[in-house]
């Protein structure tokens, strides 16, 4: 086993125990990073503005053509899953997941959105008491977009996974597939310097790893975003970063829910089944959980899910490890564009 999956698996089972003891740095580290930290602040925004409300049925032409009712998505998570940083409800990852969710399933999508600006996942239970009382029956499938306000607010790593485990949970008990959108790569975000930027992303992806266990262990799927965003964002800031240097643009956030979207149908039973076979020229296959995660969160657009349970009827033991190809929607749908229209 590698060290990043030991480090992920030890984390995930300190989760598991009750342990918080794994936090992103030591004492004396933290001294020698105060005056990063500051040049930092003073460079990388943080947005007030509140997030457009994207809550809604989605995918309106396609009304007539089933006769059954909408699907319904449910959102959870931070600013990212909230979509701050955008002013256009339809920019948001929520909206366009929805759309596409929508022009896949040939069937309108009933979205309702409850993350939460610079939420951390001590959030997450009262999320989802929220979205499960003003859902009913519970959504077919919820996204999770969890963890980088864990990290910047240096919250031991074991304690944000317990977190997330017990709202996972919650969601697989009430019916819910989910899809778990891990940690992004903090390191990522183009004011921080050496050496907080490496911290930051060694932190991000210890993090993205131990959700990733800890979620395919309760039968749920997840998708890397760090090294998604990580690379792209580095490459091309002006176009893929907001004004506050921080959140993502409207691209930004379409390039996440284009990795996404995928995976959420999938859940459902959505994607051609010759997709759904790993490729094994493309890395993808069968492997230890942990060994999975690992690789997942050092490679973005990686979806991560759980093998069938095995005998005594545990998931989580093994995963399957799939490097999703991300297609632009309107390419696979060039006549059929979902609309969107907000709920009353």
């Amino acid at each position: 086993m590698s060290t990043r999956a030991r480090v992920a698996r030890r984390i995930a089972t300190a989760a598991a125990v009750g342990g918080g003891g794994v936090s992103l740095l030591g004492g004396a580290a933290v001294g020698l990073l105060l005056t990063e930290v500051r040049l930092a602040k003073r460079v990388v925004g943080g947005s007030g503005d509140i997030p457009p409300r994207a809550n809604g049925r989605y995918g309106a032409a396609f009304a007539g053509l089933s006769e059954e009712p909408p699907l319904r998505l449910g959102f959870l998570g931070d600013s990212t899953a909230a979509g701050q940083g955008v002013r256009r409800a339809r920019e948001t990852p929520g909206a366009l997941l929805a759309s596409g969710l929508a022009a896949v399933a040939e069937r309108p999508v009933s979205l309702v959105n409850v993350a939460l600006p610079g939420a951390r996942s001590t959030d997450l239970e009262r999320q989802v008491t929220l979205l499960l009382d003003a859902v009913v029956p519970p959504p077919e499938v919820v996204v999770v977009m969890i963890g980088a306000n864990d990290v910047t607010h240096r919250m031991p790593l074991a304690e944000s996974v317990r977190l997330l485990s017990e709202a996972v949970r919650r969601l697989r008990a009430a019916g819910c597939e989910v899809v778990v959108g891990t940690c992004p790569d903090l390191g990522s975000v183009e004011p921080v310097y050496q050496p907080l930027r490496w911290l930051a992303r060694r932190a991000s992806r210890q993090l993205a790893a131990a959700q990733t266990i800890a979620a395919v262990g309760l039968g749920a799927r997840t998708v890397s975003l760090g090294d998604l965003l990580g690379p792209e964002f580095e490459a091309r800031p002006r176009e893929l970063f907001g004004p506050d240097n921080f959140h993502p643009s409207a691209e930004g956030y379409a390039t996440a829910a284009m990795a996404v979207l995928p995976t959420l149908c999938a859940a459902l039973g959505l994607w051609p089944e010759a997709d759904e076979r790993p490729d094994a020229r493309r890395g993808e296959g069968f492997l230890p959980v942990a060994e999975a995660a690992a690789e997942a969160a050092s490679e973005g657009g990686t979806e991560v899910a759980a093998a069938l349970p095995d005998a005594s009827g545990r998931w989580g033991r093994w995963a399957l490890l799939k490097r999703r190809r991300r297609r632009l929607l309107e390419q696979e749908h060039p006549q059929r564009e979902p609309a969107a229209e907000r709920a009353e």
